[in-house]
């Protein structure tokens, strides 16, 4: 008795789609043993047809209308992997409405619009999969889902960006600026022709918006998160960092305050100590702590991005999908009852590093201390190296801990001062444990 089929409408065949379409075909007769199901993709939508591409795209299924997709009522999944936000929308929009299943990889898409996506699958009861759209090949979705379904998730943190931790491990091991390093991670294909979304932070806070919303049944407005990049992080700072006992990198932080029942999410460069296990994680791997009030902390570890280990998600959400269809049961990964609002960036607390670039004058360091006390700021530590230009020297101070607005206010306030020579670097400082 044959299996029964399983038909996918395949939206883009770049990298991911390429390789969501190689691996399927490479293991058809093992997805079939463990699916109960024949797996195939019987269309293709594709902006450009003509494209040159790694993988062979087979001529009898494309189409350049993504509508075809939805219209085709032999095709049972909708598979969307172009991109973007509005055009995908609407697509998966149309495919939930036409009674198809959907599987994406779309971290901008989820972040903006899930909250939208959710209530429009739950309302047609057909599935949204979206394991591949956080960390690549690890599966952090179904593992908060389904393996901690008895936690209260208590924090999140992780290393979710693989490009910028390709940069910051390349500035740490290699003495490399931020320029260079940049460089050398777009060279080597670790980071797009425009890295703007990677190393501004919105790549890993798009993420973290989804991360969220598993663990809390919130969905954090973009506009109140506080987002950071790696662009402003130099070489100094990372010597700076290895004195002091830390390395940077770019976190994700998502927690509950049980006490207001408020949610932190933020992204940012940050400094955690040398001796903890995420300040192992490096090249372009990602790594994220989950604390659960049952289990404890638990750590999840592999590739964060590249063809192979995302198409590995996205096939396993196309298995998962295909049962849900199968017993016509669900929505898929939909998220639970909210259990608070998000926590206002200016009400986040953290330690911080703060380099400052000033004249070599009597009295600086005097006025940059005034300030911060006047805020209610206290000082750890100072470090003022003697090996410097004759007319201007850093200085790096650690900051007790302080609620981030009152310290961003402090911060620019020092940043007018007529003896700074540049703005204000300022870095959170991690408490893991």
């Amino acid at each position: 008795m044959s299996a029964p089929l399983l038909k996918i409408g395949l939206a883009g065949f770049g990298n991911v789609g390429a390789g969501v379409f190689k691996n399927i075909e490479k293991n058809r007769h093992l997805l079939q043993e463990r699916t109960g199901q024949d797996i195939v993709v019987s269309k293709i939508a594709v902006r450009d047809a003509s494209k040159a591409r790694t993988v062979e795209l087979p001529a009898e299924l494309v189409t350049t209308n993504l509508d075809d997709l939805v219209t085709d009522d032999s095709i049972d999944m909708v598979v969307e992997l172009i991109g973007g936000i509005d055009r995908a929308f609407e697509l998966v929009k149309a495919a939930l409405e036409n009674g198809k299943a959907v599987v994406t990889g779309n971290k901008a898409l989820l972040a903006e619009r899930g909250q939208e996506l959710f209530a429009i699958a739950e309302a047609n009861g057909r599935p949204i999969y979206y394991e591949a759209a956080v960390a690549g090949g690890i599966p952090i979705i179904k593992t908060v889902q389904e393996s901690l379904i008895g936690n209260h998730i208590q924090s999140v943190v992780g290393i979710i960006n693989g490009t910028c931790n390709y940069i910051l491990t390349r500035m740490t091991e290699a003495g490399l600026d931020y320029p260079e390093a940049l460089q050398e991670a777009m060279n080597l294909g670790y980071a797009e022709a425009d890295p703007t979304l990677d190393v501004n932070g919105w790549d890993a806070a798009h993420k973290a918006v989804i991360l969220a919303s598993l663990s809390y049944g919130c969905w954090v407005p973009c506009d109140q998160i506080n987002v950071e990049g790696i662009e402003r992080v130099r070489i100094e700072d990372i010597e700076f960092a290895q004195k002091l006992g830390y390395a940077i990198k770019l976190l994700a932080v998502i927690q509950l305050h049980e006490k207001s029942g408020a949610i932190e999410v933020r992204v940012q460069p940050s400094l955690i100590g040398e001796d903890h296990i995420l300040a192992s994680v490096k090249g372009v791997f990602n790594a994220i702590l989950v604390q659960g009030d049952v289990v404890g902390e638990t750590l999840f570890y592999g590739s964060g991005a590249g063809q192979d280990p995302t198409s590995s998600s996205v096939i396993a959400d196309i298995a998962d999908a295909g049962e849900k269809i199968e017993v016509k049961d669900g929505s898929g990964f939909v998220t639970h009852g909210l259990y608070g609002e998000p926590l206002p960036i200016e009400e986040t607390v953290s330690k911080y590093y703060l380099r400052v670039e000033a004249e070599d004058r009597p009295g600086v360091l005097a006025r940059i201390a005034t300030v911060l006390g006047e805020n209610e700021i206290g000082i750890l530590s100072v470090i003022q190296p003697e090996d410097h230009d004759e007319e201007t020297a850093p200085i790096v101070l650690m900051l007790h801990y302080a609620p981030f607005g009152v310290v961003r206010n402090a911060i620019e306030t020092i940043g007018t001062m007529d003896c700074i020579r540049e703005e204000p670097v300022l870095l959170r400082v991690e408490d893991l444990g």
